[in-house]
């Protein structure tokens, strides 16, 4: 069941995209955001185009009490969203009216207003200790006073799907009183996450059918299948769907915005986003991980770094020839880029798709092509790893393939690096690198927290006064992995450096069972691969 609007128009209030990321998403384990930090992650969300953003509850979280506040003096402004409240029912014993926490609601200044209701029997009369009746009146006073004050609410039926299955008409007399009493839809919510997309979507349509209501989907991600079950959802006749941005949410989490949204767009022919949003999605959701201080999932469908990342030689073969035969769509539809892996499974076609990739043609070139597979597949197999360290594979493919390598930035003669551990337990490093640079001899030493801080220092004091620009170059990540099949302090290292120079960034390997020397090999990389950049011409790295 598809819902298009004429020449692909967003579909406006005839279907809902609403995003929880800054109530249910801050649930996620690790997850804290400042007042700050929701008025930037709202302006995001409403600058991709959702329909719907939940703000927090207010009058229960001060942070959320702050956020409406803010917002309401202008602190936020809107330019396609509606800013929502989520709060409960009034409590049992009080009319709506009297109740704090539905004041605090109205005093918001929200438009919209999201109502959680318990919908399953079991929880109606064991967690809120009433019964059925008095739970549907306790729904119908809060709607009805909401809706008396000109706001606008959707009904939240929470563990819907469990208490359909154990009393039917149980539940549907929680969403009967809510519709009735004015609440625009009736959301089904797969509290627990334990549906999967069949069972789901036969029951959505079932209530669709039984009740004639406008319904929406909340699922959470226990059984993986939170998207999945959103999209059939709407595909049974769901017409608002709720997501977090990244699946950010309690226990595994909820469904991923980006993904349902990709889904709907691109597989159902539903414009739920401004046209100008889907080319924001894989920005948007980098942009709200790092808000999160969460790492962004390199694997994420369609906006994940890894999503349209292609490594076994057969997949490049075919991608050579149209790229549409092993990509589902055009990744720069949401905003990401094909990238071309090499590694050990790299063929000939990985090599010159991947050479494209970094600006260098190598068609018909194919004895150079078949040096750089044959030198990579050695390489690999000696522990060596490239699909991460983009630069280092630069620099070996310019060694094979340029006509006359210009040499390196400089040429080592020799270092040594020395730690020291104090009678106070203080540990120093001291390098010293012994360098030719500029038809010159310079021995530079210097010191550092351990020893590759203190070859990275000295390394630059040697270089520094020949080569001005490495003062912005600085070393951004390090990391050190000892490779499978290796054991003990006699194991083989591999070390991934990652580097900057204020513009762009770039990662440079190293390998060697010495872990000093295999930083070294990374660390000489980066310099040769910022020479590369800042002189504008080809460079190469130093022999292996």
């Amino acid at each position: 069941m598809s819902r298009t609007s004429p020449a692909g128009t967003p579909l406006g209030d005839e279907f809902h995209l609403y995003d929880t990321t800054l109530r249910d998403g801050a649930q996620r384990e690790g997850i804290s955001y400042s007042v700050a930090d929701k008025l930037a992650v709202a302006r995001l969300l409403d600058a991709l185009g959702v329909g719907f953003i939940e703000g927090g509850w207010p009058g229960a979280m001060p942070k959320d009490t702050e956020f409406f506040a803010r917002a309401a003096a202008g602190e936020l402004e809107l330019a396609h969203a509606a800013l929502v409240a989520f709060g409960s029912t009034r409590r049992a014993g009080l009319r709506a009216a009297q109740d704090p926490q539905v004041q605090a609601l109205l005093a918001s200044g929200a438009p919209v207003i999201t109502l959680v209701a318990k919908s399953d029997r079991r929880h109606v009369e064991r967690a809120l200790r009433v019964d059925v009746a008095q739970d549907c009146a306790m729904v119908a006073d809060t709607v009805a006073l909401l809706v008396g004050e000109g706001r606008r609410v959707f009904l939240d039926a929470e563990h819907f799907f469990d208490g359909y299955a154990f009393d039917a008409d149980c539940a549907l007399r929680v969403l009967e009183a809510g519709v009735t009493a004015g609440a625009d839809v009736a959301v089904l919510c797969d509290t627990n996450g334990g549906q999967l997309p069949l069972q789901l979507a036969e029951t959505v349509a079932e209530v669709v059918a039984r009740t004639g209501f406008r319904v929406g989907i909340h699922c959470q991600d226990d059984t993986a299948c939170a998207v999945a079950n959103s999209v059939a959802a709407v595909q049974a006749g769901a017409s608002h769907v709720q997501c977090t941005a990244n699946g950010y949410g309690e226990r595994t989490g909820n469904a991923d915005l980006f993904a349902v949204a990709g889904n709907l767009v691109t597989k159902l022919g539903m414009p739920v986003l401004p046209e100008h949003g889907m080319a924001e999605l894989t920005r948007t959701a980098h942009a709200l991980a790092e808000i999160a201080n969460l790492a962004p999932d390199t694997h994420q469908a369609y906006v994940g770094r890894s999503a349209f990342a292609h490594k076994a030689g057969l997949h490049a073969s075919a991608i050579k020839v149209d790229p549409e035969l092993y990509n589902h769509l055009d990744p720069t539809v949401v905003g990401n880029s094909q990238r071309v892996l090499v590694t050990e499974m790299a063929g000939r076609a990985s090599i010159e798709l991947k050479a494209a990739e970094l600006g260098l043609d190598l068609a018909g070139r194919s004895a150079e092509i078949g040096e750089v597979t044959a030198r990579v597949k050695e390489l690999e197999s000696q522990g060596w790893s490239f699909e991460a360290a983009d630069a280092s594979f630069e620099l070996l493919l310019r060694q094979q393939v340029d006509e006359v390598p210009p040499a390196p930035p400089c040429q080592l003669e020799s270092y040594r690096v020395i730690v020291d551990h104090g009678t106070g337990g203080e540990v120093v490093a001291q390098a010293t690198v012994k360098v030719g640079v500029a038809g010159q001899r310079v021995i530079a030493t210097a010191e550092g927290n351990g020893p590759v801080n203190a070859l990275d220092a000295a390394l630059r004091q040697a270089l520094g006064a020949h080569l001005p620009w490495l003062k912005n170059v600085e070393l951004s990540d390090y990391k050190v992995r000892i490779l499978p099949g290796t054991h003990g302090t006699d194991a083989v290292t591999r070390v991934l450096v990652d580097t900057t120079d204020g513009t762009a960034s770039w990662t440079t390997v190293g390998v060697h069972a010495n872990v000093v020397e295999a930083s070294w090999l990374a660390l000489l990389d980066a310099m040769i691969y910022a020479a590369l950049r800042h002189h504008g011409v080809a460079t190469s790295s130093l022999p292996r």
